[in-house]
């Protein structure tokens, strides 16, 4: 938003009192907004995931908040049937299926792109033990 403010004012000036780019003053408009779209259609930068107790919590919202409306869901983790991460070149995204009372099971989807490989790696390693535990008890019973 900063950029592209700037570029703004930039070219404001530009056309106004220096008019020292000519034609290429369009470029400091142009250039922040694809900036702006590629952002945009990149998805959610922000992702939390907490797991302490008997639930887990998914936020997932961008920092501009006006963009996208922000996701946030809690369930209990024996609602948790599988999960999987799909990456297709720079976008990521974590699917997971709960357990449902109305249909059977419901599929949640999250933006994962911002993720490390090491924080990829602990939510995945995460998730399998839930899914695994919850298995297990699927075949006791």
């Amino acid at each position: 938003m900063l950029i592209l403010l700037g570029g703004c004012v930039g070219f404001v000036l530009n056309e106004l009192k220096f008019n020292v780019l000519d034609e290429k003053s369009y470029l400091l408009i142009i250039i922040p907004v694809v900036l702006f779209i590629v952002i945009f259609l990149h998805g959610r930068q922000i992702f939390e995931y907490d797991s302490d107790g008997e639930a887990f919590h998914f936020r997932n919202r961008n920092i501009v908040p006006f963009l996208n409306r922000p996701l946030s869901d809690e369930f209990p983790k024996y609602k948790l049937i599988k999960f999987e991460m799909v990456s297709i070149l720079f976008f990521s995204r974590l699917y997971i299926t709960i357990s449902s009372k109305n249909n059977g099971s419901t599929t949640l989807k999250y933006e994962t792109s911002y993720l490390t490989r090491k924080e990829i790696k602990d939510l995945k390693l995460s998730l399998s033990k839930v899914v695994k535990a919850n298995n297990e008890k699927r075949h006791q019973e």
